[in-house]
């Protein structure tokens, strides 16, 4: 039996000391050949440790291979050595063959590790070297997309797309739609989510489908695709909450409704699906309802915002101010962050008959929404109410030169103006 067959024997009755043993003997060989082969089989079923020590071997031999420095650089970033795989890969020089290699293997490293546009200088000094290059177009593409360059990607994409169907198992297809619609060109990528459609109805497809279509604002096919999405995969989460924004757009806020409550019997635990459906439950009259998803949400998420904001919002409107209250005593920051919440705050206290409170929170709001002619009119009024008329005509003329149109105050200055004559 050959030694390489004898590491095969070894890894698949899990020999380990025979594996120790037959390393070392390797090390200790000078048939080349054998040793390079013996490493790619180590590497081939995932034993890195015992193939970087062969290629280290083999660099001590021959330390200006090319081949052997990206080889054993593979080995190193799959053990954690980045510098020195790094050291390796940058010793690879522009007249060496195996150089674009090299610069591939930097891109791939760049970009795990996050360097976006290190990975895409390696990538473009490679694609200039070899620009016809099926794979390292492709590669260029992708690190373009990932880098929200989406018009350069696409153009590369396209180009590909008249050459080949797939490149590595990937649809070329489905990233050109991928790459549309991640740049907001919906209606562009659509005809390329039909041609998919043609030869799959994976789940991912349906949904991305589904997604251009609701932005084009084509709810019924948006809604058709997510139908037999949800057929196929029940569990297809997001689904539900795109489902019934379509349905929404189409005019149905009572569908609508029902599935947001379906995807949050499948869910529970979505926290923007519960948002979604008290807002759809305030749409439709169902303030109880709506109080329940809106809890719900800040259960799952206490600094929900929005959730938060949107509960505040119903409990102000309806007067309930001591739900109003106890809710927004649990965010005294937000209410410095949210002059709104301080507002609604204002107006709690001072229906509660709480002035002084009231007061405070109405300056503290003000900050904030020296714009909002609603808020100004409120406080003004308080201002006018607590006797604070000077106060309250600082408040007013600031409403009327945002809000000129504003006839009541006009005549409230003028009256003013007439009085200190």
């Amino acid at each position: 039996m050959g030694q390489l067959q004898e590491i095969e024997r070894a890894i698949l009755e899990g020999e380990v000391e025979t594996l120790g043993r037959i390393v070392e003997q390797l090390n200790e060989s000078t048939d080349f050949d054998l040793l390079y082969e013996a490493a790619g089989v180590f590497v081939d079923y995932g034993f890195i440790g015992e193939a970087d020590r062969l290629y280290e071997t083999l660099l001590l031999h021959m330390p200006d291979e090319a081949q052997l420095k990206i080889d054993r650089a593979g080995t190193l970033l799959e053990l954690g050595e980045e510098d020195e795989a790094l050291l390796l890969l940058t010793d690879v020089h522009p007249d060496d063959e195996e150089y674009v290699q090299a610069l591939m293997a930097l891109a791939d490293y760049y970009q795990m590790s996050g360097m976006a546009e290190a990975a895409l200088g390696k990538i473009k000094e490679a694609h200039a070297l070899l620009p016809h290059e099926l794979v390292i177009r492709f590669a260029y593409a992708e690190l373009l997309l990932d880098a929200g360059k989406y018009g350069e990607a696409t153009r590369l994409y396209l180009e590909l797309h008249d050459e080949t169907d797939e490149i590595g198992g990937v649809s070329i297809l489905a990233r050109l739609a991928e790459t549309y619609s991640a740049g907001a060109a919906y209606e562009e990528a659509i005809p390329y989510y039909e041609d998919m459609l043609q030869e799959n109805t994976m789940p991912d497809t349906l949904f991305g489908a589904a997604f251009a279509y609701y932005q084009t604002g084509q709810a019924e096919r948006s809604i058709t695709l997510l139908e037999r999405l949800l057929e196929m995969d029940p569990d297809y989460f997001s689904a539900y909450m795109l489902a019934g924004q379509a349905l929404s757009m189409a005019g149905d806020d009572k569908k609508a409704y029902d599935m947001f409550n379906k995807g949050i019997r499948r869910d529970e635990f979505d926290k923007e699906l519960q948002l979604t459906a008290g807002k759809s439950a305030l749409k439709l009259g169902l303030p109880e309802a709506a109080e329940v998803h809106l809890k719900e949400a800040l259960a799952l998420d206490p600094e929900y915002i929005e959730a938060l904001v949107t509960l505040a919002s119903l409990y102000n409107e309806r007067e309930q101010d001591e739900a109003l209250l106890d809710l927004l005593g649990y965010a005294k920051d937000e209410q410095s962050a949210i002059p709104l919440l301080a507002a609604f705050t204002a107006y709690a206290h001072e229906r509660s008959e709480q002035y002084e409170d009231a007061y405070a929170f109405y300056r503290q709001a003000y900050i904030g929404m020296k714009d909002d002619q609603e808020f100004l009119d409120n406080f003004a009024k308080f201002l006018l109410e607590e006797g604070k008329q000077r106060e309250a005509i600082v408040i007013i003329k600031e409403l009327v030169s945002i809000h000129p149109e504003n006839e009541y105050w006009r005549a409230f200055l003028e009256a003013q103006n007439d009085e200190e004559v």
